[in-house]
């Protein structure tokens, strides 16, 4: 697997090279709908980490935000889906990069019959490489990390997003609310990717957000489990990115933020996120 760990790097690195050098210039901006933006930069880092990756792997399936965005399908009646997926997400954190607010990064990860098996997220204003293989830890610059040791919500410091589109259906905000008041805080940074990192490195003690997709949280699910994290759903099954509801934490944390939440969907059914 450090053939794969090894090429995802590097395209992290290059395409972090071409967003930085967009990243001072005023951005071409375009709409995927009403307030959904991608920029010039967002095509151009993922062409460059697709390129890379159909060099090297030419057999796996690839699936990028700015491209369709499809999971793999077999190509033919009987044949199965490709083995190996990758998940790309060529710039998390779109809005902030357009605004010139300093939170985004390149995430990447490689997908073995629907588990991530690889895991790179590339923060390049940090300089922070966060990457895990399956079974072999997580690292941050080489370095391994652990999750937070916090055991009570309360004393957490928390982290989630909220949608661009369709925000007024989206019921984050009374999970916000009541996630703010049962704990030392919440942020909402806008990356998706750096805040499971968050989380990894012990940043951040917990993080829940609705309406994820697969590149937003494949590698960042791989790198919060294999720090000794847990990432559920909130009936608490494992994570499958793409899932409605994500809830990652340190493990201590987990079915304190896990009862908080099912309370919010039962006190009121809108506010469950289906």
């Amino acid at each position: 697997m450090r053939e794969f760990l090894d090429v995802a790097i590097e395209a992290a690195r290059e395409a972090g090279a071409i967003l930085l050098s967009e990243f001072d210039r005023p951005p071409t901006i375009t709409y995927k709908g009403e307030v959904d933006l991608v920029t010039q930069a967002d095509r151009r880092s993922e062409d460059c980490v697709v390129t890379r990756l159909r060099a090297n792997f030419p057999k796996h399936a690839i699936v990028g935000e700015e491209s369709g965005g499809h999971a793999p399908q077999a190509e033919s009646k009987g044949e199965q889906p490709p083995r190996f997926c990758w998940y790309v997400d060529p710039l998390d954190g779109t809005t902030n990069f357009a605004h010139g607010y300093p939170c985004w990064a390149v995430s990447i990860a490689l997908v073995e019959n629907d588990e991530p098996i690889v895991g790179v997220v590339f923060n390049p204003i940090a300089r922070e490489m966060f990457t895990a293989v399956r079974g072999e830890g997580a690292w941050l610059d080489q370095k391994p990390i652990h999750v937070s040791k916090i055991d009570r919500l309360a004393i957490s410091l928390l982290g989630t997003g909220f949608p661009t589109h369709k925000r007024v259906q989206n019921p984050n905000i009374h999970y916000y609310w009541r996630f703010t008041l049962s704990s030392h805080g919440v942020r909402r940074d806008g990356s998706a990717a750096l805040d499971m990192c968050s989380v990894a490195c012990g940043r951040f003690d917990g993080f829940w957000e609705f309406g994820l997709k697969p590149w937003d949280t494949a590698a960042g699910t791989l790198i919060v489990r294999e720090a000794g994290g847990r990432v559920t759903n909130f009936a608490g099954r494992p994570y499958q990115p793409g899932e409605r509801e994500c809830l990652a934490s340190n493990g201590l944390i987990h079915e304190e933020m896990r009862a908080l939440a099912l309370d919010i969907a039962e006190r009121s059914p809108a506010q469950s996120g289906s």
